[in-house]
């Protein structure tokens, strides 16, 4: 079994940053992609960012590029998102999730087969 933690929400202005952090534990942890995903009240989940935890190749919604960062230290099974210069629709609950199947696509949710228990970011305009 796979644990993963979430932490570093908070409430923050427009233009301000937070760094969020997913500490996984568990079994030996060797996913295949680790990714970020967060959901507004009303409206589905939606992807945020995918890292691959080996060769390291990332994928970005549109929404966050240029402005959020994935970064993951495999000798501590820790995932990270820098934010940056963020905006209000940012608000959400943000979840860290872990996949272990070779070929599905990084940014759909039925990749993943662990998450966490989320996150809260508030962005105040």
């Amino acid at each position: 079994q796979v644990q993963l933690v979430e932490s570093g929400g908070g409430l923050v202005q427009a233009g301000g940053s937070l760094r969020l952090s997913c500490v996984a534990s568990g079994r030996t942890f060797s996913p295949v992609y680790m990714g970020w995903f967060r959901q507004a009240p009303g409206k589905e989940r939606e992807f945020v960012v995918a890292i691959s935890r080996t060769v390291g190749s990332t994928s970005y919604a549109d929404s966050v590029k240029g402005r959020f960062i994935v970064s993951r230290d495999n000798a501590k099974n820790t995932l990270y998102l820098q934010m940056n210069s963020l905006k209000p629709e940012d608000t959400a609950v943000y979840y860290c999730a872990a996949g272990f199947i070779y070929g599905l696509a990084p940014n759909s949710p039925g990749t993943y087969d662990y998450w966490g228990q989320g996150t809260q970011v508030t962005v105040s305009s």
